[in-house]
């Protein structure tokens, strides 16, 4: 059990039989005759809606501990993502929600660490930079042109701008939050 004066971002509770994780939280102190309460904010793991709510710093929750585990990417189908355990073949099927904007960069064979709680994803993690090959993209400007960028379809058939010296084939790191170019990782 975990008093809510200690919850801390990123940890998972178990409250009215759902799992949550805690997004923020903060102390408000009390002031005058109001006593002091911590808000927290919470994410239903199962549904992805996000909740607001006020606790007294002593209450008790139910903390969760979870499993990290990598799982590879197979296919989306619908509104879901199936994943498989590379060592056990289990297949997973994970909400949108969860993968959110990263779905863009999705690929057969991606690998992605997941939390796990009594064998079912709760969270992913999503890593800052993803690798990806460079199908398609123009031959370039020759000269001192170093500075200026084009544009190149990935393997993910995402588009983004890359620095004049990228050639298909290349593998370029891809910045996971703005999408863009990160540097070339080898020919």
């Amino acid at each position: 059990m975990l008093e809510a004066a200690n919850l801390k971002q990123g940890i998972f509770i178990k409250k009215d039989n759902d799992i949550f994780r805690v997004i923020e939280t903060e102390i408000k102190t009390g002031q005058a005759r109001f006593s002091s309460h911590v808000h927290a904010r919470l994410q239903n793991v199962r549904t992805g809606k996000i909740m607001d709510i006020k606790l007294a710093p002593e209450e008790k929750l139910e903390d969760i501990s979870v499993e990290i585990i990598t799982l590879e990417y197979l296919y989306s189908e619908g509104e879901n993502f199936c994943f498989m355990n590379p060592q056990t073949y289990e297949q997973f099927e994970v909400p949108s929600h969860m993968i959110g904007n990263f779905k863009k960069f999705l690929k057969e064979g991606t690998s992605l660490k997941f939390e796990l709680y009594e064998g079912m994803p709760v969270n992913v993690i999503i890593p800052e930079t993803i690798e990806l090959k460079v199908v398609s993209t123009g031959t370039g400007l020759k000269g001192d042109a170093d500075a200026t960028y084009k544009s190149a379809v990935l393997e993910n058939n995402m588009e983004i701008l890359v620095p004049q010296f990228i050639r298909v084939g290349d593998v370029i790191k891809v910045s996971t939050t703005t999408g863009q170019y990160v540097e070339r990782v080898h020919k």
